[in-house]
């Protein structure tokens, strides 16, 4: 990011958000690889979008109103956030939906669908932020409602008409003379994109589809408790229909993070503990960080307790989701073993051998014995 990116969309350092997105929309239009077959089209396209992807994120755009770059970026690809695209990839993210754009509704290379699609983002969480919920944002680009026209496509004046080429059909039927006869065939018109109406006057920034690529910045509520893979659906976030049609939904996937101290059971949780081999034999009570911010578990280790035993602590586990209830705190005692004993240390633990019963001198080598004596 060597250039001045303000240079790079065309607009001034005092540039509002709305005059950043019309500034990179129209010079998306110029150097998309689509429409510009200069040898370094991409290349350019590129640079324009890694410039948007900064000037059109506040906190980013003041690091480098302040530093001239943005700290620990290495470029502009997908360093905002879950719904950020990678524009290593040029034809994902804003190139694949300006590429559907300048298909749109004058391109007619297919039937032209006037509902959006729903679109799909991932969501990554910590266990903590699923135990205690969060509210989150999602940056991801999308056909969003044309902010010029409302979404109705029309510019000034202007209004919808029946398509003077297929008469509203939305199809344009041709015959052809063989010598076997007429062959008549039937395919989509190219100047409505099957929809059977045009536009006289169209809004001159979404070309009269009433839709233009954009940055859509969305907050989510993730519920407490819910599960890795589970989805929610943000109604009508998704792609935006053609001229004021429904809009699409948005699909977000969560995704937990592995934990460092806990793994998750259903809504249970499991974890381990170290306990010496008196306090296993003595019984003790510990305690343990839960998994709730500041929570505090106090497990009692029951005496007689055996390595990798069990020790299970109701109502501490995950809240479930959609309850006030929790599950389980499954946790996993460690006996751990001295490696090295002192003397004196040793004669107290062949002393409770010998009162049990066990024979454990014949165990000791004699540079043990020898190195006793000294001791």
């Amino acid at each position: 990011m060597a250039k001045d990116l303000y240079e790079v969309l065309g607009v001034s350092r005092d540039a509002t958000e709305a005059e950043i997105k019309k500034a990179f929309r129209r010079r998306a239009r110029e150097l998309h690889p689509d429409v510009n077959k200069a040898p370094n089209a991409e290349e350019q396209f590129k640079e324009l979008n890694e410039a948007y992807d900064v000037l059109s994120d506040p906190q980013k755009r003041s690091a480098y109103d302040r530093f001239g770059t943005i700290p620990g970026a290495s470029g502009g690809a997908g360093y905002g956030g879950p719904g950020y695209v990678d524009f290593d990839d040029l034809f994902g993210g804003m190139g694949d939906l300006f590429s559907t754009f300048f298909g749109g509704a004058g391109g007619g290379r297919a039937q032209q669908r006037r509902e959006g699609r729903d679109m799909g983002v991932g969501l990554r969480l910590t266990l903590e932020e699923v135990a205690a919920g969060a509210k989150k944002e999602i940056v991801y680009d999308r056909l969003a409602p044309c902010p010029d026209c409302d979404g109705s496509g029309l510019g000034e004046g202007g209004h919808e008409v029946t398509c003077p080429e297929c008469g509203g059909r939305g199809r344009v039927v041709t015959v052809q003379r063989t010598f076997l006869g007429d062959m008549q065939s039937s395919a989509t018109c190219k100047a409505c994109g099957g929809t059977g109406k045009t536009i006289q006057n169209p809004c001159p920034e979404c070309e009269g589809q009433g839709r233009v690529p954009d940055r859509q910045r969305v907050s989510v509520e993730v519920p407490v408790g819910i599960r890795d893979g589970q989805q929610l659906r943000l109604s009508g976030f998704g792609e935006a229909g053609l001229r004021g049609a429904a809009s699409g939904d948005l699909i977000v996937t969560c995704r937990i993070n592995p934990h460092d101290f806990f793994e998750r059971e259903g809504d249970n949780l499991h974890a381990r503990a170290n306990v010496t081999m008196a306090q296993a034999a003595l019984g003790v009570e510990i305690t343990i960080d839960g998994i709730m911010e500041g929570e505090a578990v106090r497990v009692r280790i029951p005496e007689g307790c055996q390595n990798e035993q069990v020790v299970r602590v109701r109502n501490h586990g995950m809240p479930k989701f959609r309850s006030e209830q929790r599950g389980d705190l499954l946790v996993h005692v460690n006996v751990t073993i001295p490696k090295k004993l002192n003397k004196k240390q040793r004669e107290i633990l062949e002393k409770f051998a010998h009162e049990m019963g066990e024979d454990v001198a014949e165990a000791r080598s004699p540079l043990q014995k020898l190195r006793d004596a000294f001791n």
